[in-house]
């Protein structure tokens, strides 16, 4: 089996090759149609489906997987959140959430003004590239969760949801 991911970032290929170790994995660079920054469930949710749809149009694979990102406004503060999709060639996707923390005042302010969360997390870290290592999940956990842990629980998710729908 062929799967497309669609980002180049090793935390995101890393959660889809622990799911399918014995499947051909590519990964492309390919748009996920919302802003660099998701400030909601619904546009975190809307990049990782066009994300997974991308990689089916710009690929061969058989599956293709988007893997985003964002933040969510609540009551109670600003919040990560994060999406996943599997889209594959029968026009079937399937769609799964993931964990939620509070990001500090500090990081949070900065987002609220525009700024982006990987480059407001790499300076308040003081280290480059979170984004493609623990990322801010890492950070906010004491690394207890890493970015590519919380990606790899929507994948369990996702494949478990297309073997559902191939058993009936």
């Amino acid at each position: 089996m062929k799967i497309a991911v669609g980002s180049k970032n090793p935390a995101k290929v890393q959660a889809v090759r622990d799911v399918y170790e014995e499947a051909e994995i590519i990964s492309l660079q390919v748009e996920s149609g919302v802003s660099e920054q998701p400030f909601s469930d619904e546009e975190t949710m809307e990049g990782a489906m066009t994300r997974a749809r991308n990689c089916l149009v710009n690929s061969d694979a058989e599956i293709g997987i988007g893997l985003e990102g964002g933040v969510v406004k609540m009551k109670q503060g600003l919040f990560l959140c994060n999406w996943g999709a599997m889209a594959t060639r029968d026009g079937s996707v399937f769609i799964a959430g993931g964990a939620r923390v509070p990001l500090p005042d500090i990081v949070a302010g900065k987002l609220l003004r525009g700024e982006e969360l990987g480059p407001v997390m790499d300076a308040f870290t003081k280290q480059t590239n979170i984004s493609k290592k623990e990322g801010a999940i890492g950070v906010f956990t004491n690394e207890r969760i890493t970015r590519s842990d919380m990606f790899l629980h929507i994948m369990w998710m996702l494949a478990g949801q297309h073997e559902y729908e191939l058993k009936i």
